[in-house]
């Protein structure tokens, strides 16, 4: 493993090996797959990784005005991983999609003619998505692993059937860009790599965390907060979180909140709670008020997961802002 510039560098081993005793507070369930576009693979010499990284972060900070390196890890030709930023921040990589995500960005441009994938990327990259979904347990399917081509880049609606205008992971990545492109050339292949991990014997530090028996989830409105290891400012600080980190809750003590099956708490006071729910309609339409006659911005899928932040009068809200659907059509 090698540092710099704050990033940490290392092969899939050995990042298999550090993601294993890396302790997240924030709930995953997304893992989107991104390319760089520019930079390719013409800009990287074999050993310039820290200097593209730095270049990344860079143009995201002072162009973008961004407080990082946009993504959660960076993938390189020769089959390195990046570390880019904390796992307890949230990343930027799709609209409305952040909170509960991973990004990561693999380095190149993979729309159909420019680069041809190298074979140690590609092995990378199919091994880190199987390696997230084991971590965070989760389904390795096109609900789980998704790419930014299937989000409208205005409102972060996912996109039935009809891409966005960003091709990105590129229009070639694993056969296509496309959700049935992703089912058909991407999603095996990961569930080829998962079985393989199955095989294989978890490291002795490996913890498998407790997952907690309420249905809340917590939201961190603060820009930053701190996690301390018990209830009270008076306790060590542990981490912190960004705005927008999604924790599960374990329980409520005082004004503070235990955010794992450990010692980690956070201040009520800074954490919006919501609850899980599930669609049970086949087609559940997304309205921007609660009732029937507000103007419809979407839809969701039978069996999509959402957190509930409100109900009224027979409506749930969905989102921060005002996204709203029929609560009988909910779980």
């Amino acid at each position: 493993m090698e540092k710099q510039f704050g990033f940490y560098l290392m092969d899939i081993d050995e990042f298999a090996n550090w993601l294993a005793a890396e302790h997240v507070s924030r709930v995953i369930n997304l893992i989107q797959n991104h390319h760089t576009f520019l930079p390719d693979y013409t800009h990287f010499t074999g050993s310039n990784h820290f200097a593209r990284l730095k270049s990344m972060r860079d143009y995201h900070m002072v162009n973008n005005g961004w407080s990082n390196i946009a993504q959660t890890l960076t993938t390189f030709p020769d089959g390195k991983v990046a570390v880019c930023r904390p796992f307890n921040d949230v990343p930027v990589g799709i609209k409305g999609h952040n909170s509960k995500g991973i990004c990561i960005e693999h380095f190149g441009n993979f729309d159909l003619g420019k680069d041809q994938m190298l074979p140690a990327h590609r092995n990378t990259i199919l091994k880190l998505n199987a390696l997230l979904c084991r971590k965070f347990n989760l389904a390795v399917d096109a609900e789980h692993i998704v790419y930014h081509h299937w989000y409208d880049l205005n409102n972060g609606l996912r996109l039935n059937g009809k891409g966005s205008t960003k091709s990105c992971p590129g229009t070639a990545f694993f056969g296509g860009n496309k959700v049935e492109d992703a089912e058909a050339g991407f999603i095996p292949l990961i569930k080829k790599e998962m079985l393989v991990l199955g095989a294989q014997t978890p490291a002795p530090d490996v913890v498998v965390e407790v997952k907690p028996a309420t249905a809340e989830i917590g939201i961190v409105t603060a820009t930053s907060l701190n996690v301390r290891k018990g209830p009270g400012t008076a306790f060590a600080i542990a981490a912190s979180l960004s705005a927008g980190a999604n924790v599960n809750i374990y329980e409520s003590v005082n004004g503070w909140l235990r955010i794992s099956d450990k010692s980690e708490w956070l201040s009520e006071r800074y954490v919006i709670k919501a609850r899980k729910a599930r669609v049970t309609a086949e087609s559940l339409n997304i309205r921007s008020g609660p009732a029937s006659g507000f103007s419809t911005l979407g839809s969701l899928a039978k069996d999509t997961s959402v957190l509930v932040y409100e109900t009224r009068n027979g409506w749930s809200r969905i989102d921060i802002n005002e996204k709203w659907v029929s609560s009988q059509y909910l779980s």
